[in-house]
């Protein structure tokens, strides 16, 4: 098997990569005894925001790859013949119009069987495109089940390639107001979105958290979008002080998220809840914000407390959390659990299809997919729109670590109370 991966890539590949060949500057390769002889090869596209913005979504990426390399090291039975693997790494540099242009070179010039854009909507929705545009079977997750449908004319003509599984913008509606009505608050939330892709879904008055929000009997108060990166949120702080609003919730990135609340203590705006998504799924993200961080809450995806077992291991989810942390050194983080299940229904895809190196049996096979997974079961027919599939989602705050300086704790199981209990009661946050 060959990982082909950006030479440029910031990952510490001595402390992933034990027991496989030494590093070129281009290729990650196993030692070619290693490979099954006079193979076929499949070969298989991804593309990862490995840099920028978005690059924590994308940590865990090249690490699964890695591991992924190792389990198929001699190839992969399908139909009683041997196929090597060939992983055709990508680095869309948080960037969407790379991620479509790469999608296209690894489509038309290295004619890839299928393609796995990893996560984020910025990544996954243009690849995606380039897939149903070429034909060729797609599968991705880590962003909202509608932000991958909608804006891409989904709800009108369904897709024929591209298949996603995550939760939906209602799942994460009712995990966030569960954790809000555990807090005392005169019910008050002011709305926080970024001018990008996500916002623009996240804040769809049709589909998206503000109406959704009211809805639920809150009061929604939502200003102009803020544009990434931006140095200003005195707008936005502005008039959620104007309406008392006691709850911050939305989406952003961690830079701005740190941006915002350095200026909400500066302008004396002190929420009793910040619940934020994206930004608050890492710890990183908590650090970069001090002891402000303490306290603040977002949804949770993926912990190693998930009772569900990897399809391809054997393992756990506690145990792939504890490979992750003595290889790498670092805290895990949520997208761990989906970079692994998306490689499961890869591989089970493969070795189910009737010509694994063919686009349209692939498709077949992806379609049909019923596998449990490290994130639960994934079954492309019982979604809330074709080619999805939804899976838990939980409420999580931040509060002082033990090993690590933030440890991240269920605080809310209102929508799969039969998979997780609360490991604590939620708080409100505490600025003083």
């Amino acid at each position: 098997m060959t990982l082909e991966i950006n030479p440029k890539s910031y990952v510490d590949r001595r402390s992933l990569l034990k027991g496989l060949a030494a590093v070129t500057a281009a290729t990650i390769a196993l030692p070619h005894a290693a490979r099954a002889q006079n193979a076929k090869t499949i070969k298989i596209g991804m593309i990862s925001p490995m840099t920028g913005p978005l690059s924590l979504f994308g940590e865990t990426d090249e690490y699964t790859a890695a591991k992924i390399m190792e389990l198929v090291a001699d190839g992969i039975e399908v139909n009683g013949e041997t196929y090597n693997i060939e992983i055709l790494m990508r680095d869309a540099q948080s960037n969407p119009n790379r991620a479509a242009e790469l999608a296209g070179d690894l489509i038309l010039n290295d004619e890839v069987s299928l393609m796995l854009p990893a996560s984020t909507t910025d990544i996954n929705n243009p690849t995606a495109d380039q897939c149903e545009l070429y034909g060729v079977p797609c599968i991705s997750s880590n962003s909202p089940w509608q932000a991958f449908v909608m804006p891409r004319g989904g709800a009108e003509n369904p897709f024929m390639w591209t298949y996603h599984f995550f939760w939906g913008l209602e799942d994460v509606l009712g995990t966030f107001t569960g954790m809000w009505r555990s807090i005392d608050t005169n019910g008050k939330v002011g709305m926080l979105f970024p001018r990008n892709a996500d916002g623009e879904t996240w804040g769809n008055e049709e589909y998206g958290l503000p109406s959704a929000v009211r809805e639920a009997g809150f009061e929604a108060f939502a200003p102009s979008m803020f544009e990434p990166r931006t140095n200003d949120f005195s707008a936005q702080i502005s008039e959620f002080k104007n309406n008392n609003c006691e709850i911050v919730g939305g989406i952003t990135y961690v830079a701005d998220l740190k941006t915002f609340i350095t200026q909400c203590k500066q302008q004396n705006y002190t929420p009793k809840v910040v619940t934020v998504a994206a930004a608050l799924l890492f710890p990183s993200g908590i650090e970069a914000m001090g002891e402000l961080g303490e306290g603040m809450s977002s949804e949770v995806w993926w912990t190693p407390a998930f009772p569900f077992t990897s399809s391809l291991t054997g393992q756990t989810s506690q145990e792939i959390a504890d490979g992750w942390g003595e290889d790498t050194g670092k805290q895990w983080t949520q997208p761990l659990g989906y970079s692994h299940a998306l490689w499961e229904v890869i591989l089970d895809t493969l070795k189910r299809s009737s010509d694994p190196q063919d686009r349209d049996a692939n498709r077949e096979a992806l379609a049909a997919t019923n596998l449990d997974t490290l994130v639960g079961n994934i079954n492309f027919a019982d979604g809330p729109h074709p080619n999805i599939c939804k899976t838990p989602i939980f409420g999580g705050q931040w509060v002082e670590g033990e090993d690590w300086p933030f440890d991240l704790k269920i605080v809310d199981n209102t929508l799969y109370p039969d998979v997780l209990e609360p490991d604590t009661a939620m708080k409100p946050l505490d600025w003083s």
